[in-house]
Order: structure tokens, then sequence, then C-alpha cells
């Protein structure tokens, strides 16, 4: 498994229609999900685990913001891979 980030933007006069759709997918769902709405950014942001992207868009993003949403893996590094990383930048 794979942890991924969903950004998943939709306009002012969508934002109901977006609630309703990714209430739809479920209670878990919607509760997983955060908001910049009222700050005037109209994106639902997530974090997941899941296999693939396609998976992701498929449950947790409803089908008509599905085209403009944004799914990203992510991933942490550990100090010995930052210093590993200035070893071959230097080499």
């Amino acid at each position: 498994m794979a942890r991924f980030l969903i950004q998943s933007p939709h306009k002012p006069e969508e934002c109901l229609r977006a609630l309703d759709g990714i209430f739809a997918k479920g209670k878990d769902t919607l509760e997983k999900y955060e908001f910049g709405c009222r700050e005037g950014d109209h994106t639902g942001y997530m974090t997941v685990d899941a296999g693939t992207k396609n998976e992701v868009l498929n449950k947790y993003v409803p089908d008509f913001l599905q085209s403009k949403a944004r799914v990203v893996e992510i991933q942490k590094f550990t100090p010995d891979e930052i210093k590993a990383f200035h070893l071959m930048k230097a080499a």
C-alpha cells in the first residue's frame, strides 16, 4: 500500500454538490476530508492509504470531480535518506 494526498477542487457554485458527493461515498469518507471552502479555497483535501491512484479516485472522489482531482503519492524521508541525497549530489 502507498499513501496518497487527494486535492479535489470545485467551484463555489459546486460546493454543496461536492459535499453531497463525498458524503455519498460514506460518512467515514466525509470524516477523512478537510476543506478550505470557508477560506475561499474550494478544495477538499485528504490523505489515504491505497493500492493505486485509480483506486483512490474511484473510492473517494465524486465522479463529476474526478477529472479535476489531483492524487499524489506521498512519502516521508528519514534524516539518513537526506544525508544520502547530499552525498549523491556531491558525487
